[in-house]
């Protein structure tokens, strides 16, 4: 069932790295086309023509987009190993997704109010970031990972964020340690599985490039 699987790739996209933990967590090959932002390929036009974004994987032919519904299809098809997703149903359908998508939709804008916007603006988003990232901390509570002893779907879908921090707490001026210790020991211990550390960018590699991009639109 393995096919061929291209992944169309940018290196410092999140969404991208929860797409490659998934695959390695499943011990499947592919192979990565690296995108440019500013000039995207036509391949990757022609894979995601709706929004036209940066992160698509190709398996066969047909096209997959949206790193969530990607990491649910990998689960989903290679499925004799490795599960992403809890067995029981509340937990899966109920849980599982309900914080993936939890931190689908307010980690990576909020976290980005910090680069590109200043003033009163960046502290409102500062403050929203660090109560989003403890009420993660809330739901991690003691367990190893999201699901318990098993990484799986929340871990994938945060584990990307870690390399953001370096990022997050020198433009929002604050501390993830003093935080959210417990998401910084959870990101440590996800950090010591090779299909992690070998899908996350250097996080000083990560800042210079924001910061890059901050300065062309006179965020900084």
């Amino acid at each position: 069932m393995a096919g061929k699987l291209i992944l169309l790739d940018f290196w410092v996209s999140p969404f991208a790295q929860r797409v490659k933990i998934a695959l390695a967590e499943k011990g499947i090959g592919f192979e990565t086309k690296e995108e440019n932002l500013m000039n995207k390929s036509p391949l990757l036009l022609k894979m995601n023509p709706v929004k036209k974004q940066i992160l698509a994987l190709i398996h066969n032919g047909k096209p997959l987009c949206e790193s969530l519904i990607i990491v649910q299809y990998i689960d989903e098809v290679w499925n004799d190993q490795s599960p992403l997703f809890p067995c029981d149903p509340y937990k899966r359908r109920a849980q599982a997704r309900f914080w993936a998508d939890y931190i689908d939709k307010k980690i990576y804008s909020t976290g980005r109010t910090l680069v590109f916007i200043k003033g009163e603006t960046q502290e409102a988003g500062k403050k929203d970031l660090i109560e989003c990232f403890k009420v993660l901390e809330a739901e991690l509570g003691e367990k190893t990972y999201f699901g318990g002893e098993t990484f799986g779907i929340v871990d994938i879908a945060l584990i990307p964020f870690y390399n953001f921090f370096h990022l997050y707490k020198t433009c929002g001026n604050f501390s993830f340690e003093e935080e959210c210790p417990k998401i910084v020991a959870w990101g440590k211990k996800c950090l010591e599985k090779e299909s992690v550390s070998k899908a996350l960018p250097d996080q000083y590699k990560v800042f210079d490039f924001f910061m890059e991009m901050a300065k062309k639109i006179g965020a900084q």
